[in-house]
């Protein structure tokens, strides 16, 4: 169970890994995710979006990079291989429906990943789709061909000018709401900076727009309270409440504070298992 059927390097720390999970592929739905846990019950739990899943061959596909310590040990796993424990599927799905407008989804860095089954499900509803995908260069940039065949409109940009346009993803988020056609809703998934920002440059158009989380988790089932966060005058869980929330209510600030809470003992952790700077020994 769990075993990987394929495994490719999209960027130098990037990984997409299809591996066999035929009640989770069966079972998911848009916007929800795992908690992974690579060998044994004292390893690190961490969740990962699910980029992609086949019913027929009973498999899903994760798309993450290698930038802690269990990250890295997961990168270091080959074909063959099986992680040990995979929970899911996990959250609340998205709610998807019928809208006059265009849904834009603005997904940055590897936040594309856990974007491709949103844009599947509001394309399957008949919903035209207008997606913005950044990153820091081209080599960055991750599923442009799945984008491609399922967006209606589909902008790339990049910090560097290297491939689309030079640009961040909030100036032609900005441009859309100003058309004579702006977006009905907008979704936005990546870094919690750009997902702020972009929450920040619809606020003046009241767009609706939903953000997806990624916070620290350690059981996903809302017992450890690990993952909450602030939206508007509530405190909520993401792993049970989410991962979806109103953009314009999440308090950014006190989310990107708390995620770096465990930074000093990650460090350690890399250190004591050999690894610094990405690097694997």
């Amino acid at each position: 169970m769990n075993r990987i059927v394929e495994k490719r390097n999209l960027s130098e720390d990037v990984f997409r890994y299809t591996f066999e999970a035929p009640n989770i592929a069966r079972e998911r739905k848009a916007g929800q995710f795992l908690i992974v846990q690579l060998d044994n019950d004292f390893a690190e739990r961490f969740p990962l979006t699910i980029a992609d899943a086949d019913k027929e061959k009973g498999t899903i596909d994760i798309i993450f990079q290698a930038v802690g310590a269990s990250t890295l040990k997961l990168a270091a796993l080959e074909v063959g291989d099986s992680i040990a424990n995979v929970l899911g599927p996990l959250g609340t799905p998205t709610h998807i429906e019928k809208l006059d407008g265009p849904v834009v989804c603005v997904g940055g860095g590897i936040g594309v990943a856990p974007m491709h089954p949103i844009v599947e499900a509001n394309k399957a509803l008949g919903n035209k789709i207008i997606v913005i995908m950044g990153a820091r260069n081209k080599e960055l940039l991750i599923m442009e061909e799945e984008m491609k065949a399922l967006a209606d409109e589909l902008i790339i940009v990049t910090d560097d000018g290297s491939y689309g346009r030079k640009a961040l993803v909030t100036e032609p988020l900005k441009e859309l709401c100003e058309s004579e056609n702006p977006p009905s809703q907008v979704v936005a998934i990546g870094p919690p900076i750009m997902m702020k920002f972009c929450a920040e440059t619809t606020r003046p158009f009241e767009v609706p727009t939903m953000v997806s989380l990624n916070t620290i988790m350690v059981d996903g089932t809302g017992m450890c309270g690990g993952c909450r966060v602030t939206v508007g005058d509530s405190t909520k869980f993401v792993c049970v409440d989410g991962p979806e929330f109103d953009g314009h209510k999440v308090d950014f600030t006190n989310m990107m504070l708390r995620l770096k809470a465990y930074k000093p003992q990650e460090e350690d952790h890399k250190c004591r298992i050999g690894v610094t700077s990405g690097e694997k020994k």
